[in-house]
């Protein structure tokens, strides 16, 4: 199955079990693509102990996944992007919300 998911929050426990989700999605041999949107671009600073973000994020890219960042809302918050919310585009999202076979948002 091809998923696609769409993080528009940044609540700590919500953005990490949606890239639990992922992760695990990847485990059962599924396409995974995330798409940052809003909120979501500011995943890579709510990183805690309690809920370890970052190394979700790291796993989910090793083991093939891709994350997509809006870059109007990372411009909007003064960032630039970086290799774990790469700058992308409303056409990325198209892509791969055209190509996905379920779409979830959180």
């Amino acid at each position: 199955m091809k998923l696609g998911i769409i993080i528009y929050s940044n609540d700590t426990e919500t953005v990490w079990n949606a890239l639990r989700l992922a992760n695990f999605s990847l485990k059962e041999k599924d396409t995974v693509k995330i798409f940052l949107l809003a909120k979501g671009v500011e995943y890579e600073t709510l990183n805690n102990e309690k809920f370890n973000i970052k190394e979700q994020a790291k796993s989910f890219l090793s083991n093939g996944g891709e994350i997509f960042a809006c870059g109007t809302c990372l411009k909007s918050r003064k960032s630039e992007g970086s290799e774990i919310c790469p700058l992308s585009t409303m056409e990325d999202l198209y892509a791969i919300v055209k190509e996905s076979d379920k779409i979830i948002s959180f």
